[in-house]
């Protein structure tokens, strides 16, 4: 069984994959985490995540840095976005996600094109989404709450227009663009808190499972 969950950034794609990951008792990868660490590499390698030659080099970072804990840092969510729309990087990238899926017992996966190009033949797909001004809510209130600044320190203002620069550059890239699969499920998670999108999900997917 795999289920692709897909969906733009802070839409709570991840937490609620892990979750459903959990609940089935399945592997569940971050893809998102991949490009961070693609980023970050080619940070560390003082290179031009805009360089298609500086980001593929990139790509052969250790199996260690996916444990860095600076993946999770909005600086290098932005160079995640940036290396993404290299084709090269995401032609890399692919043999490694879909092996992951491709295991025997089934895999929970989420990115931005899991249901469309990493696994087309997912027997779910989910596009989870929100609203800017949400999604720029949450994190803001996860980097408070992680203790990277103050609600002084941290403008919200920033931090939405990050979300919408992120956004164009996913959904306008020439490869693989963020969308939703034609026969995806698609969640607006706006009005949800965790527990219920999670609940609304979790319904969803057993729901399009006992349709097969």
């Amino acid at each position: 069984m795999i289920i692709a969950v897909d969906g733009p950034t802070a839409s709570g794609k991840g937490t609620i994959a892990k979750r459903i990951a959990a609940h089935f008792g399945i592997a569940y990868l971050d893809t998102g985490l991949l490009y961070r660490a693609v980023g970050r590499q080619v940070a560390i390698n003082e290179g031009d995540p805009d360089d298609p030659a500086d980001a593929l080099a990139a790509c052969d970072f250790p199996d260690a840095l996916m444990e860095d804990e600076n993946l999770r840092t909005e600086e290098t969510g932005g160079l995640a976005s940036r290396v993404s729309v290299h084709p090269e990087v995401r032609k890399a990238l692919f043999k490694r996600q879909r092996k992951f899926a491709e295991q025997p017992g089934g895999a929970v996966l989420d990115g931005r094109d899991i249901g469309t190009v990493i696994a087309p033949d997912a027997d779910v797909k989910l596009f989870i989404t929100a609203s800017v001004q949400e999604r720029a809510r949450r994190r803001w209130l996860e980097m408070i709450d992680k203790g990277i600044g103050t609600e002084d320190e941290i403008p919200l203002a920033t931090i939405e227009r990050d979300i919408v620069d992120r956004d164009a550059r996913d959904i306008n890239r020439k490869d693989a663009p963020l969308k939703a699969a034609p026969d995806a499920l698609v969640i607006d998670t706006t009005s949800f808190d965790r527990e219920a999108a999670f609940e609304t999900v979790l319904e969803a997917v057993k729901t399009a499972l006992e349709k097969r």
